[in-house]
């Protein structure tokens, strides 16, 4: 378990950035408005639900190494520290605001790919691959609706 704990605790980190974003991402598709209304909301709603899904699978993966998965509103924002967007600002801030989030999750899941590497933890290593890939796709996207 010794060797788990630096992957436990970067694991927990991506949880919470990856909650953040979820719940950033859920606002910008309750609130975005404007011509890009229906391509946005239906691209954030479809973001939003595939994170949900990946939240889970993380906090599973916390679990199968023996520790607690963080939950909580309050401690996963404490946790994450994302910075909030606001309610009402234009689609175009909401679109740059969410590249940014997924970037601050992409650090987190760097973190936890080298500190489940150091750990021989190839499974966990894997699992932060493919989230890594996931969003770089998403910023790659917002960013080319801002261009």
């Amino acid at each position: 378990m010794s060797e788990a704990k630096p992957v436990i605790t970067a694991l927990r980190q991506v949880v919470a950035d990856s909650y953040a974003l979820l719940g950033q991402t859920h606002l910008c598709h309750w609130n975005v408005r404007g011509p890009g209304f229906f391509a946005l909301h239906a691209a954030f709603e479809e973001q939003y639900n595939e994170i949900f899904v990946a939240v889970d699978e993380i906090a599973e993966r916390i679990r199968a190494l023996g520790a607690l998965a963080p939950g909580g509103l309050s401690k996963l924002a404490k946790l994450s520290g994302m910075e909030e967007i606001a309610e009402d600002v234009p689609a175009n801030e909401m679109v740059a605001h969410l590249a940014k989030a997924n970037e601050k999750v992409i650090e987190s899941l760097k973190n936890a790919r080298e500190a489940a590497a150091d750990a021989g933890d190839d499974e966990t290593e894997d699992l932060m691959i493919a989230r890594t890939q996931v969003h770089e796709k998403a910023v790659w996207m917002l960013k080319a609706y801002l261009a």
